[in-house]
């Protein structure tokens, strides 16, 4: 009887040992949560406004290059004296933005009257609050037939009497005038930008005046390309 007795209790021992290994090794596995997937983040959209080609941005030379001392491949900043609009009327560049550009090319004054000349183009936009937008601008006039002002203040290109312009020598008093690149040739001058206005000299000996472009001189910039940019923002510091 005794014998009995003790095998139940070696059994039930043996059961509660089992239970309590049992419940352990239940409590060591660890609970696996699935993951909680995350919303991607949208960026707003941002409303871009069209500027058209042909559009005449108005400018102001800020340094001084000359046809004597330049170099073709260096660059040179223009200051934006008028507001440029998209074509719903919403300013994308501001007065006071800064045009970047570039001399392509250069031909110093030469003896037998031959004046100097300028070729350069414009390649970029720095506006007030830091961004900065590619365009693909030539140097043009700015008279009543190829530069129309609107009721807002832009200037409007006439794209079907457009002419590339240059700066050359002529102007007088180390000034420079606007000479047609394409379609005119070296004695279409278009319009003195500052200095008096100078003929070529026919003298086969002397030689002939230099391109100055100086800083405050003001012109046109065509756009050879629509762009689109945001409407401009200031940056509130």
């Amino acid at each position: 009887m005794k014998r009995t007795i003790n095998i139940a209790a070696i059994f039930a021992l043996l059961f509660a040992i089992g239970s309590i290994s049992a419940d352990a090794q239940t409590k060591k596995k660890p609970v696996l949560k699935k993951p909680v997937a995350k919303k991607p983040v949208v960026k707003p959209t941002i409303p871009m406004y069209k500027v058209d080609l042909g559009t005449v941005v108005r400018t102001r030379m800020n340094t001084t290059i000359s046809s004597k001392t330049t170099k073709a491949g260096s660059t040179f900043t223009t200051t934006i004296t008028e507001p440029v609009y998209s074509q719903t009327g919403v300013v994308v560049i501001p007065v006071g933005a800064t045009m970047i550009g570039r001399v392509d090319s250069v031909k110093p004054a030469s003896k037998g009257g031959n004046v100097g000349e300028i070729d350069v183009t414009f390649t970029s936009v720095k506006l007030p609050n830091g961004k900065s937008y590619t365009i693909n601008g030539s140097l043009t006039e700015l008279d009543s037939k190829s530069a129309k002002s609107d009721n807002e203040g832009t200037a409007a290109g006439d794209k079907t009497s457009h002419r590339k312009v240059k700066f050359i020598g002529g102007g007088g008093a180390g000034g420079a005038l606007l000479g047609a690149a394409i379609g005119g040739g070296k004695g279409a001058l278009i319009g003195g930008i500052i200095g008096g206005v100078g003929g070529l000299i026919a003298e086969t000996q002397t030689k002939g005046e230099e391109a100055t472009v100086k800083s405050g001189t003001e012109f046109g910039v065509y756009l050879n390309q629509a762009v689109s940019m945001p409407k401009f923002v200031e940056v509130i510091p």
